[in-house]
């Protein structure tokens, strides 16, 4: 059996929890918890202390892409930062999409009742997963050219 690196990747998938988890030495986290935001790293990914683990660890928000920090993404981190860094949340795990590529714990987050992501969204700070490439506006000038002998 092959060992994992719990340090650099708390998370467990659910493939790897049938394979490692009794090994593991924290919780793997499968349910649904309240947490605290003790920083956002940007407009999609946060870092969580809670009271079952000693360390705290990230959570990458399911189901929205904000812009990456080197693209404008220091304004969705700002607003996020704003909304929830420092307080409790809830956050919503997904049994069947726990872990992503990363190996970030993936879920949404409920703050004063309302989610997180789709606040974003709603307000232009990011974009439903997979959508990244289509929250660009066209180049209008580009498409003029484009079209001027028509």
């Amino acid at each position: 059996m092959a060992e994992h690196d719990y340090r650099a990747f708390p998370e467990l998938t659910n493939k790897q929890i049938q394979e490692f988890g009794i090994e593991s030495p924290h919780p793997q986290i499968t349910e649904d918890f309240d947490a605290t935001v003790i920083k956002v790293t940007d407009g999609d990914t946060v870092r969580l202390l809670v009271d079952f683990r000693d360390f705290d660890f990230p959570l990458r928000l399911l189901d929205i892409d904000a812009p990456e920090m080197n693209a404008g993404g220091e304004e969705s981190k700002a607003w996020l930062k704003g909304l929830i860094e420092g307080t409790e949340v809830r956050i919503l795990i997904d049994k069947n999409n726990r872990v992503g590529k990363y190996g970030r714990l993936l879920g949404k987050i409920m703050s004063l009742g309302m989610d997180v992501g789709s606040m974003a969204m709603a307000l232009g700070y990011a974009v439903a997963f997979g959508q990244k490439d289509q929250s660009v506006p066209p180049d209008l000038n580009k498409l003029l050219r484009m079209n001027q002998w028509f």
